[in-house]
């Protein structure tokens, strides 16, 4: 049975479900959900069905594709309602995405030194007690240690309040502060994260995966999206890696949880608009931006892990604001392709995605919403208008700004742990020169000089053979020396490198959507041209930094718990090099996180005492959040123009391109 042709459940249904099982079919649920995953299934309308055994079904009603009532599961067991196969199927299932708010805001009110609402009473006795909630904790998001003792390098980590500007006193509109209910909802969220820290991915099970849609759903009622959806994604990811989805990786449930226990600390000490971007929004709503005129970039494919597939084509405003247009539904790659031939879904025009993306439109009545995307609503009027050259206003602007500059303003957008906006991207737009082919551990990508001597690598977007992107870069590594415009993806790292997505013409005439069009032999300077590989690169400016150490002790954390941590033995070595490598704050991250982990204390009796699971999060997060804000940094500095007398560099002259 595949997880994906089961509809999806309600976070809330699931938890109530695991919840509501005696302590002996917990031990059960995950071998249950194991032997559920491999029974057929069928669908019928808004029901599916699960043959448990040759006499027991188990149906799953879902009006809309979400199961939102605990009684929307049955089974027809000799022990249902109570038995584990409801519970088990709604483990099995995707989690559904959360809920709009309710409509009516809660008042902020005053902070206090007490919650409304404790946090073992707001996620239930057995699940508070899962998490160890049964007894008031010695820490938490409010009072988790820091582990280090620089105040400006916590506020850079989010584990200390940030400084904010004083307004002028006001006592008729105090900033907004969190609300105990929201606190004591922080709090259930930092405790569900602590405990798969403690477990690691192998021990986060069912039982702990429920712990945290039931805090996940209780944050959305107290107002906490941002933080509800960071619990979602976690669970989302502990299923992948439980599974062995070949999509899963480590990192991304670093990224995950570390959001998580970051803004379950934050809400506590958060306010006025660093409370309203902590908080965040369940939907992106679309506003009304009055009329604009566009001029098309370029199509690129969109391929999910999920299956979806569709397009995005990208649009600039007169400003050089950038805007998108998409089209994504279940359908893979297959679909990507068809749909770029197809009208887009904006107005009275008859333009497809391929051609808008070399035309223009004038729309009247638009609607955007924060991250750049056109709505369609029936208010919305557009027609078709002439598009221009990439060499011409105003889109020869967006090549203008140093590829420094563009760099720095991409991380901002991409940034692990940022305060969304919705504003910016991380597309760069690049004259390079084209040296070659580049082999990597990974494959082969393509090296190309770009503006003050700085070298990037240029690699596909999608390696599907059915796209155009592979073959595209194989035959521009056949065009060294060629000039051109380019737009590509950022990708941090500790050099240069971007995803290539669009190019102008070799030729000079026109554009190329690179994962969509595709290029010939004809189309190079030289026909007969082969690849050409370019000599060795030397490595950036954090090419041999010794932050992987740290990086590595993190990601383990997540895959085998914290005990495993605190087995790995003497970590001396490693912050030596560490510390050699300029890395100070790294190596004292490390040294305390290697100590906690392996902390633990007995009482007079010689027993074991419980583990300090709030400190250890506390001191992981830390860790967590550095490396990531090193790592962009080093990105960051990647892309600084090389150290050498301007006058050896030579500007890179480009080939205008038709619109």
């Amino acid at each position: 049975m595949n997880a994906a042709r089961l509809p999806s459940v309600a976070p809330e249904v699931t938890a109530t479900l695991v919840e509501g099982l005696s302590p002996r079919l917990r031990k059960r649920l995950d071998a249950a959900v194991t032997k559920l995953a491999a029974r057929p299934t069928h669908r019928d309308g808004d029901t599916t069905t699960i043959d448990v055994d040759d006499e027991t079904e188990l149906r799953l009603h879902a009006p809309g594709g979400v199961v939102a009532r605990v009684e929307d599961i049955t089974c027809h067991c000799l022990l249902a309602p109570a038995c584990v196969h409801r519970a088990a199927a709604a483990c099995a299932a995707p989690a559904a995405d959360l809920a709009p708010e309710p409509a009516e805001q809660a008042t902020p009110e005053a902070p206090g030194p007490a919650s409304a609402t404790p946090p073992a009473a707001m996620l239930g006795p057995d699940a508070a007690r899962s998490l160890g909630l049964d007894v008031a904790p010695a820490s938490g998001p409010g009072t988790a240690p820091a582990p280090t003792t620089d105040t400006a390098a916590n506020a850079a980590l989010g584990l200390a309040p940030q400084a904010t500007p004083n307004p002028a006193p006001d006592l008729a509109s105090p900033p907004e502060t969190a609300s105990p209910d929201q606190r004591a909802a922080a709090d259930v969220l930092w405790a569900a994260g602590a405990a798969v820290l403690e477990a690691g991915v192998d021990g986060a099970g069912a039982v702990t995966q429920s712990a945290l849609l039931r805090a996940a759903h209780t944050a959305r009622l107290r107002h906490l999206p941002r933080a509800a959806g960071a619990a979602l994604s976690v669970v989302t990811l502990l299923r992948a890696a439980r599974a062995g989805d070949p999509s899963y990786r480590t990192a991304d449930l670093v990224t995950a949880l570390a959001e998580l226990l970051g803004t379950a600390h934050r809400v506590g000490t958060a306010s006025g608009a660093e409370m309203a971007a902590v908080r965040g929004r369940v939907r992106r709503p679309y506003s009304p931006d009055g009329s604009l005129r566009l001029y098309g970039l370029f199509t690129e494919p969109v391929v999910t892990d999920s299956g979806h597939g569709g397009v995005r084509t990208w649009v600039a405003g007169a400003d050089g604001r950038l805007f998108t247009v998409g089209d994504v539904a279940p359908g893979g790659a297959g679909r990507a392709l068809g749909v770029a031939d197809r009208a887009v879904r904006l107005g009275d025009s008859a333009l497809t995605h391929r051609e808008l993306g070399r035309a223009g439109l004038a729309v009247s009545g638009a609607t955007v919403s924060p991250d750049g995307r056109l709505g369609a609503g029936r208010a919305v009027k557009a027609v078709t208008a002439r598009g221009v050259a990439w060499t011409e206003p105003p889109l020869a602007a967006l090549w203008e700004t140093p590829p420094a500059e563009q760099a720095a303003r991409a991380l901002r957008s991409t940034s692990r742990y940022a305060d969304r906006d919705g504003t910016g991207s991380d597309l760069l737009f690049l004259h390079v020169e084209l040296l070659g082919a580049v082999r990597e551990p990974g494959g082969t990508c393509l090296l190309a000089l770009c503006e003050g001597g700085v070298r990037v690598r240029l690699t596909v977007t999608d390696d599907d053979p059915a796209l155009a992107h592979r073959d595209n870069l194989a035959l521009l590594a056949a065009a060294p020396g060629a000039r051109l415009r380019i737009i590509g993806r950022l990708i941090p790292a500790t050099h240069p490198r971007l995803t290539l997505l669009a190019c102008t013409h070799p030729t000079g005439e026109g554009t190329v959507d690179l994962g969509l069009d595709r290029l010939r032999r004809a189309d190079l300077p030289d026909p007969s041209a082969s690849a050409h590989f370019a000599p060795p690169q030397t490595a950036g400016p954090g090419g041999s930094s010794p932050l992987y150490l740290l990086e590595r002790r993190v990601e383990q954390t997540v895959a085998a718990g914290r005990a495993a941590l605190g087995l790995l033995g003497d970590v001396t070595a490693e912050t030596r090099r560490i510390r050699r490598g300029g890395l100070p704050t790294a190596a004292a991250l490390l040294t305390a996180l290697s100590a906690s982990a392996a902390q633990r204390e007995r009482d007079l009796f010689g027993r074991l005492l419980p583990a300090d699971t709030d400190g250890f999060a506390a001191y992981w997060l830390a860790a967590a959040r550095y490396t990531a804000a090193v790592s962009e940094s080093l990105c960051a500095a990647a892309w600084n123009p090389m150290d050498e007398d301007p006058a050896a560099v030579p500007p890179v002259p480009v080939h205008g391109a038709a619109g």
